[in-house]
């Protein structure tokens, strides 16, 4: 039995955690696909009123600057369209795809730790045609209630009937409401359920009319375990094209301990998110459970709780070397990391600034796209911040700030951007009265135009 956080809404063979997967074998996700980042998420808030704690500076880095799943775990059926097209909108604007899981099943947990949900299956299939609602035209991820197929214990046998027909109902109103959505279904994971066993379960569960399924929520077995497991359950459904499965490896770089899983110690985070796997049957590497997040021994189940994740991300590597979330759009010869020097040509460029904000604290997306015609080898983004806001962190550059003046230097695996190509970076800071954006940017001392 997994404990799975009750996260509030607004809340393949490579097993270490910076992926290093071939590229070039895919899924069924498109090449290059981003996840959405939740700039509310309880570790992004946590790192932005915590800037002098010894622990924020590992924490931002190696899990504050990652996308994670939005867990919709409270039975909201007034506000739950709204809810979703909150998270789909914004990460629609952003240009990425965002992970949400739905977990409002009855009896859910069969009254674990992570206990709730809908009052009965007719409540249930009503919400869920109501979270189908938000998800508007653009790709999303649904994460289709974890440990609802696996964990069955406190089910008779026509209940169990019932759940699985609920459950392939939600399936097909996904899909209906959102054909560009991907739907996935509780696969358990590897020391569970046989592949046999779970493959029938999924088949009941109407798995071949969804994308596929998910594996290793809010556990730790490693991620050479899960996709060996995921081909087994898939060659059990007799291998249908259509299915495919994604791993949850938001824990699991240390690989599990023992029997222990409930908050245990040792622990890290594995592969950072991506849809590059290297094995085409598996469509991405998700962190599922957000790194960070009580199972229910250590806190309430859902909690943030620092320590935690704090020994998730310093037993970990930073993702800095080959960040997935934000792959370099051409990556310069290892022999020859770019500098930050003025490219012959000159330089065009246009910066999109994009912020999202809370009392006394924000982060900021910003995007840099080479607009001239000559590549542009090492970039430095200068501006000067018109209130009283302070950089305490930043990911996929190196941000220093002065005063009000504030540069962003490439990382040397970004540092190159082709004609017409673009970079994202983001940071996160603090404001006291006044988060007016900048209204001026310069690219290695060029004048860019706002997008």
């Amino acid at each position: 039995m997994l404990a799975l956080a009750a996260t509030a809404t607004a809340l393949g063979l490579v097993a270490g955690v910076q992926g290093g997967a071939d590229a070039a074998v895919q899924g069924s996700l498109p090449a290059g696909t981003q996840f959405y980042r939740d700039p509310a998420s309880q570790v992004v808030k946590w790192v932005a009123a915590n800037p002098g704690d010894s622990r924020t500076p590992v924490i931002s880095k190696r899990i504050a600057s990652q996308p994670q799943a939005i867990w919709f775990s409270n039975y909201r059926p007034t506000t739950v369209t709204s809810d979703v097209r909150a998270v789909t909108a914004a990460a629609e604007q952003a240009g990425r795809t965002p992970v949400l899981v739905a977990y409002t099943v009855p009896n859910r947990d069969c009254g674990g730790a992570s206990a709730g949900g809908a009052p009965d299956l007719a409540s249930y299939d009503a919400w869920v045609g109501k979270f189908a609602a938000g998800l508007g035209s653009s790709r999303s991820i649904v994460v289709l209630e974890p440990d609802s197929i696996a964990l069955t214990t406190c089910l008779n046998a026509q209940q169990q009937s019932d759940r699985f027909a609920s459950l392939a109902r939600a399936v097909t109103t996904i899909h209906a409401a959102s054909p560009a959505t991907k739907v996935y279904l509780d696969g358990g994971h590897s020391t569970w359920n046989s592949a046999s066993e779970q493959a029938n379960r999924l088949r009941s569960a109407g798995v071949l009319n969804a994308d596929g399924f998910f594996s290793n929520v809010s556990n730790f077995n490693t991620t050479a375990g899960e996709t060996a497991f995921a081909h087994n359950v898939l060659s059990a459904l007799g291998n249908p094209g259509n299915l495919h499965a994604v791993i949850d490896t938001s824990r699991n770089g240390n690989g599990p301990a023992g029997s222990t899983w409930c908050d245990p110690s040792g622990r890290a985070i594995g592969n950072y998110p991506t849809a590059s796997t290297g094995d085409s049957a598996i469509d991405a590497f998700l962190w599922i459970k957000p790194p960070g997040e009580a199972d229910g021994c250590a806190a309430a189940a859902g909690t943030f709780v620092p320590d935690i994740a704090y020994q998730l991300a310093v037993n970990a590597a930073d993702p800095t070397s080959a960040p997935s979330s934000q792959p370099p759009t051409s990556q310069p010869p290892s022999s020859q990391p770019p500098t930050s020097q003025p490219p012959s040509g000159g330089t065009s460029c246009s910066v999109a600034y994009r912020v999202n904000s809370w009392s006394a604290g924000f982060t900021a997306d910003i995007t840099v796209k080479n607009t001239g015609n000559a590549t542009i080898a090492g970039w430095k983004l200068g501006w000067t911040f018109p209130g009283d806001q302070k950089v305490t962190s930043a990911w996929n550059a190196t941000v220093v700030q002065s005063g009000a003046a504030v540069t962003a230097t490439d990382l040397g695996y970004n540092g190159t951007l082709a004609a017409g190509a673009s970079t994202a970076f983001g940071l996160q800071a603090t404001y006291g009265s006044n988060n007016t954006a900048p209204s001026a940017f310069t690219l290695n001392g060029t004048a860019c135009t706002l997008s």
